[in-house]
């Protein structure tokens, strides 16, 4: 069967070429994808509703946008019409930008679990909205927005763990902007502190996308962090989640350091169900990175997910250790690592920042797996990390079992935190 990537290339790439130099998709996107597709010859799209009902009970319709039987967006929406315009919108913004590229045959299943990582974000930050920033909500429908209002809201935002010094610049900009008459409805405030937030959160980085063509094989992951802070588990469930994509993943377990911990991941991996390489107890960590890799390129793996130690005798013998790592994989690819993620656990709040700090000096880290968000009401953690860094969000853990986890979409994530209670 044909991918959904492999009948954009063929049949809608030419098209919409002219519509990705000119910017957004047109404001009609059902129209243009129908005069796309009908130009060519090829069936009318169709859309099929997939759910009605938001998480908490709500009516919500979701529906996917096909052609044929390939699957190449999915909406939400009060109305049915409106789920079905953004469905379009979002098939043509995935054309574009070639998200359904990790599909294969699996004709995007990342895109079509999109709602279940919704609600995944959705139940995660559930205990701060619930403890906080519901009630920002309920105070910004205030009758009148005075200081006192302000400043409780204030005291919650920093109360969230988001940060003193963003918390008052979020405030300031929201006063200034009511006081101006720029902001005149409970609404319209709600709407530009979730924009504040979101743009935050938001940064020029591409999401984790293991090429589909091949020209990073494998694609190498390199997980650092503190022991205790889930790291383990959080490079199993990287695992299931590229393997659910049709990745072929094999795992190196080079934290040689601490009791067990090659043999915990061997668990993970038969779970997962991929290869774990590993040596024996106190073996060079660089010595297990360097057969990991060379086992993925003969195994044709997709991704390599490396394991490193959290604790060594010293934080100088760490880093160094590190660093060592990063060499050795940089001399079987000069692209590899081509990502060096740090496991933070949001339950540590501020205390998390410091040793992340560390890690981030070392070996200049390209993105945070949050890991433990559904275990903490501080989920400002979230805001605080990423102004601190400046490092993407890159996937937030959302419980305990393999499957708990959702990539990191701030729109998603702030939308969950400022939902009505």
């Amino acid at each position: 069967m044909e991918t959904a990537r492999q009948f954009v290339d063929r049949h809608l790439a030419p098209e919409l070429a002219d519509i990705g130099r000119s910017g957004a998709p047109p404001e009609n996107p059902k129209s243009r994808l129908q005069e796309l597709l009908q130009g060519r010859g090829h069936p009318t799209p169709s859309y099929r509703l997939i759910g009605r009902e938001g998480p908490d009970h709500s009516p919500v319709f979701s529906v996917e946008a096909l052609v044929g039987e390939q699957i190449l967006g999915i909406g939400e929406g009060g109305r049915k019409s409106e789920a079905e315009h953004a469905a379009a919108k979002e098939a043509l913004e995935n054309i574009l930008s070639g998200s359904c590229s990790l599909a294969q045959e699996s004709n995007c299943t990342v895109r079509r679990n999109r709602q279940e990582e919704r609600q995944a974000t959705e139940q995660a930050v559930k205990p701060s909205r619930d403890r906080w920033f519901g009630r920002i909500v309920g105070l910004l429908r205030s009758p009148r927005l005075d200081d006192a209002v302000w400043d409780e809201i204030e005291e919650i935002l920093i109360s969230s763990d988001v940060g003193v010094e963003t918390s008052l610049r979020i405030i300031e900009q929201l006063r200034e902007r009511v006081k101006a008459g720029q902001l005149d409805s409970p609404d319209a405030v709600t709407d530009a502190l979730k924009q504040a937030l979101t743009q935050d959160l938001s940064g020029d980085f591409e999401g984790l996308l293991p090429s589909d063509d091949g020209a990073s094989k494998p694609y190498v992951i390199l997980m650092v962090g503190v022991n205790g802070v889930g790291k383990t588990t959080s490079i199993g469930k990287l695992a299931h989640h590229f393997s659910e994509s049709g990745k072929r993943v094999v795992i190196g377990a080079a934290d040689t350091f601490r009791a067990a911990a090659a043999e915990q991941l061997e668990i993970l991996g038969e779970r997962v169900g991929v290869d774990v390489i590993r040596h024996a107890a106190g073996a060079d960590p660089g010595a297990v990175a360097y057969d990991a890799y060379q086992a993925s390129k003969a195994r044709g793996a997709d991704v390599l997910i490396i394991d490193t130690a959290g604790r060594l005798h010293t934080k100088s013998n760490l880093m160094e250790e590190l660093r060592k790592i990063h060499r050795v994989l940089n001399r079987q690819d000069t692209s590899a690592p081509h990502e060096v993620i740090l496991t933070l656990d949001a339950t540590t709040g501020h205390n998390g920042l410091v040793q992340a700090k560390s890690f981030n000096e070392a070996v200049n880290c390209t993105g945070i797996f949050l890991a433990k968000l559904d275990g903490t009401a501080r989920g400002g953690i979230v805001l605080a990390i990423r102004q601190e860094l400046q490092v993407p969000i890159l996937f937030i853990g959302t419980g305990e079992g393999m499957g708990d986890m959702a990539p990191f979409d701030a729109e998603d994530f702030v939308d969950a935190l400022l939902a009505p209670v």
